[in-house]
């Protein structure tokens, strides 16, 4: 199929191309939560430009820095696609066009980082955005609690299986 002449902002919406890039965002979340529940987040990585991001984040966005990083702990969806803050992300955004691979796919994001992913705690956001607010999220401790909370979900699944298997044998 040729893009050429193609516009995105005139195109039409298939089926089946939002199936698939819904499918890439849920099995990317599910990736993420696998991961947020087997390394301590604080020294995860995301992308080799964490630190740049991280700094470029809290630089764009310094409101994520007040009241104990409320608003990176709950995110406001509002806020976020506000037309002052669809302008200020699309800056900070296209600045890793060039940079970071799949820099604009969409992805999913928990609002409040206390909390699993869920049909009620999920938004959609470009995969930038996903990285600015994980990183930021993990280099200030605000995912500790939710790997603490998966780390032990996944030990009693463990030993609810070897229980299983010991009564099975």
């Amino acid at each position: 199929m040729s893009t050429q002449g193609f516009d995105p902002n005139q195109a039409q919406n298939l089926l089946e191309i939002e199936k698939q890039f819904a499918v890439k965002a849920v099995e990317h979340a599910q990736t993420y939560w696998n991961i947020l529940e087997k390394v301590p987040p604080r020294g995860l990585r995301l992308t080799r430009l964490d630190d740049e991001i991280y700094e470029h984040v809290m630089s764009a966005f310094p409101e994520l820095s007040g009241n104990d990083h409320e608003k990176l702990v709950k995110l406001d969806e509002d806020w976020l696609k506000s037309e002052d803050g669809k302008k200020r992300w699309r800056e900070f955004v296209n600045a890793y066009e060039k940079k970071v691979k799949d820099f604009n796919f969409g992805s999913l994001i928990r609002t409040d980082a206390r909390l699993e992913y869920s049909e009620t705690n999920t938004i959609f956001v470009t995969r930038m955005q996903f990285y600015a607010i994980e990183i930021a999220r993990n280099r200030l401790g605000l995912n500790d609690t939710i790997h603490e909370i998966a780390k032990a979900d996944a030990e009693k699944e463990l030993l609810k299986k070897e229980r299983e298997s010991a009564k099975a044998s």
